[in-house]
């Protein structure tokens, strides 16, 4: 069950997957992001995992690359990849956690979620302002492009024109 966050996500979402949307969230108004904008969507997505509402929750982002360059990313939350590979040697320590693993875990994992949202947020908002650079730099050197074609257009027009009037005015000499 997808959850557009953002105008241009959610209207993506709607179009393909439009009876299945379950919520949608805004931040077109703030500022700034911030974490704290973040967490309600990972309590969220939380929550319905453990009601059992889903299995695999996967988060769609762009990735920023560059001013010119945006990679779409999917970046699956639950459940969690790891990725690293080999455990580190302890070299025969043992570790006890207070509190047990059970209680670290239920904390972190949800702040984790809460983070790569923000994360995915934060991205977006780069990529957008990459985007908008890149589109204003373009839009800039265009009519930059467009005043010299002007110009020389102008130039030319008036340079007949006064081409014109001194032909006309040797024709009046010649006649008299």
């Amino acid at each position: 069950m997808p959850t557009g966050v953002g105008k241009k996500g959610n209207d993506a979402l709607k179009r393909n997957y439009g009876r299945y949307i379950i919520d949608a969230v805004d931040f077109r108004g703030l500022k700034q992001l911030a974490f704290f904008n973040a967490q309600p969507v990972g309590a969220k997505i939380i929550s319905l995992f453990n009601a059992g509402e889903f299995d695999v929750c996967t988060l769609f982002f762009a990735e920023f690359k560059s001013v010119m360059s945006q990679k779409p990313t999917a970046l699956q939350l639950i459940p969690t990849s790891v990725s690293g590979g080999k455990t580190p040697d302890l070299g025969g320590a043992i570790y006890d956690a207070e509190p047990d693993e059970g209680e670290i875990l239920a904390d972190l994992l949800p702040r984790n979620i809460g983070v790569q949202i923000f994360r995915a947020l934060l991205e977006n908002a780069a990529s957008e302002q990459g985007a908008r650079m890149s589109a204003m730099d373009s839009a800039t050197r265009n009519a930059g492009d467009m005043i010299n074609k002007l110009s020389i257009r102008y130039n030319r027009q008036r340079q007949a024109q006064i081409t014109k009037e001194l032909i006309e005015i040797i024709s009046g000499a010649e006649a008299l």
